[in-house]
């Protein structure tokens, strides 16, 4: 996945889903800023990619009518809904990614159905997570369903550490795809096919790194789920310290931001350090800022449904004026000017 972009087919599944329960597939497409039908690639306006931000908005509407967390990746399988939210709340306290990954597969042997739990091996040199079998498909040539469940993953856990987690090898127990480069290039490692389940593998020594993020980073992250996923930047930039700070400072200021103090304690590292590191990347704390809240501000106004007035509350601004200023000085534009452009860009 290209940042901002998403195959059309990881949608593709969910809205089958919806389909197949009797709900309005037009409402749905509508709700997500699409002119063409998905599932119909005879329509001319058919694409094989569609904005990350689209499949977010179906995402979230798939979540609320089917009422499943599995989105579709495991039918027959219905997790019970808010079931995802408290494993990720029950995870975000833990000190270390190898501690979160522990409690999320003991989260999901609990409360998730068997074929849809998370599978971990965690062993001394090397980590093999997935599932045993993706929602019991039988016999099948490797698509994009197969893919979505791991790469979701694999980026979660790199949402959670402020970094990319770099994979050694990605398994799937069907057989080869037409396009098998689009999913070397998805993994950024070998990918091998025809095996015993569907398992990503990388190196032991990251259970170590800590979580950076806290309940705040994390509440905005549900609420935009998978957005921030999909849109995670290149590896270089989660690497630097600029790519972390500006994970945990995410994109909800409608209750402040994260403090200076909070995140360089998240970071291990004392307020001093940090500003210094910063300024060896070329930024400062508030240029993160301004810079997440400028993402966020795009965001928010892409949405149909949401005034301008909203979309300022959201970022944190009493005065609706002050946001007008801080968006013009941010893009060149006013907010209803950007919000013009995104309209027509759509038709």
């Amino acid at each position: 996945m290209d940042a901002e972009r998403v195959p059309s087919q990881f949608a593709i599944s969910l809205l089958r889903r919806v389909q197949e329960r009797g709900h309005d597939l037009k409402v749905v497409l509508h709700g997500a800023g699409l002119d063409f039908n998905l599932l119909d690639r005879a329509d001319p306006a058919w694409r094989p990619e569609i904005s990350a931000m689209q499949y977010t908005r179906i995402y979230q509407q798939a979540l609320r009518l089917l009422q499943d967390e599995t989105f579709g990746l495991h039918p027959g399988r219905v997790v019970t809904p808010g079931a995802f939210r408290m494993m990720c709340y029950c995870v975000i306290s833990c000190e270390d990614l190898g501690r979160a990954i522990r409690r999320m597969t003991e989260f999901q042997g609990t409360f998730f159905p068997e074929g849809a739990q998370l599978q971990a091996s965690l062993g001394t040199s090397q980590c093999a997570v997935g599932y045993r079998e993706m929602g019991g498909r039988g016999p099948h040539r490797v698509d994009a369903v197969d893919a979505c469940g791991l790469s979701i993953w694999h980026r979660f856990f790199g949402w959670l550490t402020g970094r990319p987690l770099i994979l050694e090898k990605v398994e799937f127990s069907g057989e080869r795809p037409e396009n098998p480069g689009k999913y070397q290039e998805l993994f950024g490692c070998p990918v091998h096919y025809n095996q015993a389940a569907e398992l990503m593998y990388f190196d032991s020594h990251t259970l170590s790194w800590p979580l950076v993020h806290t309940e705040q980073s994390l509440q905005d992250f549900l609420r935009t789920a998978p957005y921030q996923l999909l849109v995670m930047t290149s590896e270089h930039q989660q690497r630097s310290l600029a790519g972390q700070v500006k994970a945990m400072i995410g994109h909800d200021f409608s209750q402040g931001f994260p403090s200076f103090a909070t995140i360089s304690s998240a970071l291990n590292m004392s307020a001093p350090t940090l500003r210094r590191r910063l300024k060896r990347e070329g930024v400062t704390f508030q240029q993160l800022k301004d810079d997440c809240r400028c993402e966020a501000a795009k965001s928010y106004l892409s949405r149909e449904g949401v005034s301008i007035t909203q979309v300022a509350r959201q970022m944190g601004f009493t005065d609706p004026s002050a946001f007008h200023r801080s968006f013009r000085k941010w893009t060149g534009k006013t907010p209803g000017e950007y919000r013009a452009v995104t309209v027509r860009a759509k038709l």
